[in-house]
């Protein structure tokens, strides 16, 4: 509410650079404020000096509003498109947070991120009108009662039909001096449970995840340290696809199918989102049914 000029892309870089502290240490996002702390803020411009994200092309603006899955009052869902950062960063300008504006229509306030989804990774993402809402969502997530469902082309498969994947998750260093995500007996816990919804004559499975914890790239790393990483990843993956007889859809096959959390107004919401192009193209070559429907209801 004091620095309304301040994106959550802009917030995160300040928190990673140090320059915002709390009790004089750095600390991240997803801290909790009590009565009594300190918070250090660096000089920042004035609401009508700021830098704000550049224009929205007319063509991004119809593409984002068609993907408007759900929308009332207080949140609204979309249909975020794989290949599109949900957050800037270091060399991205083409971001979700950049494009916020056009989604406003008659709110006061532009809407609010209140989780995220990975760059390539397709599917329901909820946003909030009011602040109100933010911080309802944001608890929502944070506490996991949000329920997730996300669908995946995996290559190879589990033996058993259902189960569950645990590990212990934390980051390391790649050989190229990447940060990314890996099992480390110190790390956080990390549970996913899969099933699987159809087996191919080629060593692929559509594998439905439900993950119980939010780790960074959990789904990518749990399924790729099981023997059986999702197509089109190309930092867990590291399988090649090119010996299929089947010619695949290119990118990351991670789909955030189906997302169900309590409404900040009362009662539950459930938003169901279509496979995005590059999966249809591979189900399609796979034989499978194309469940490209969409859906959304609120009960309660």
């Amino acid at each position: 509410s004091r620095f309304p000029q301040v994106t959550h892309g802009r917030l995160e870089k300040l928190l990673r650079k140090g320059e915002i502290r709390v009790n004089g240490g750095r600390v991240r996002a997803n801290l909790r404020l009590e009565a009594g702390m300190v918070v250090r803020i660096p000089p920042l411009p004035k609401p009508e000096d700021a830098t704000r994200p550049g224009p929205v092309s007319h063509s991004d603006a119809v593409a984002l509003r068609d993907r408007i899955l759900y929308r009332d009052d207080v949140l609204i869902a979309i249909d975020k498109p794989a290949g599109l950062a949900v957050q800037g960063g270091s060399g991205t300008t083409r971001h979700l947070d950049g494009m916020l504006d056009i989604l406003q229509f008659d709110a006061q306030d532009r809407p609010r991120l209140v989780h995220r989804l990975d760059r390539d990774t397709s599917g329901v993402l909820i946003l909030a009108r009011t602040r109100s809402a933010a911080t309802v969502l944001t608890a929502v997530f944070a506490d996991r009662a949000a329920k997730k469902r996300y669908w995946a082309l995996v290559l190879g498969s589990p033996e058993a039909d259902e189960g569950r994947l645990d590990s212990s998750l934390s980051k390391v260093l790649s050989g190229g001096g990447r940060e990314q995500m890996a099992s480390d007996p110190g790390g956080k816990p990390a549970t996913t449970l899969y099933r699987i919804m159809a087996r191919s004559a080629e060593p692929l499975a559509w594998l439905e995840l439900t993950p119980l914890t939010g780790r960074t790239h959990q789904l990518r790393v749990q399924t790729a340290e099981a023997g059986f990483p999702i197509v089109g990843d190309p930092r867990y993956g590291r399988r090649e696809t090119n010996s299929l007889n089947i010619t695949l859809g290119r990118g990351l096959h991670l789909h955030a199918r189906e997302l169900s959390i309590p409404h900040p107004e009362g009662g539950t919401l459930h938003v169901v989102a279509g496979l995005p192009p590059h999966m249809v193209q591979s189900w399609r070559a796979l034989g499978w049914d194309e469940p490209s429907a969409t859906a959304a209801q609120r009960k309660g």
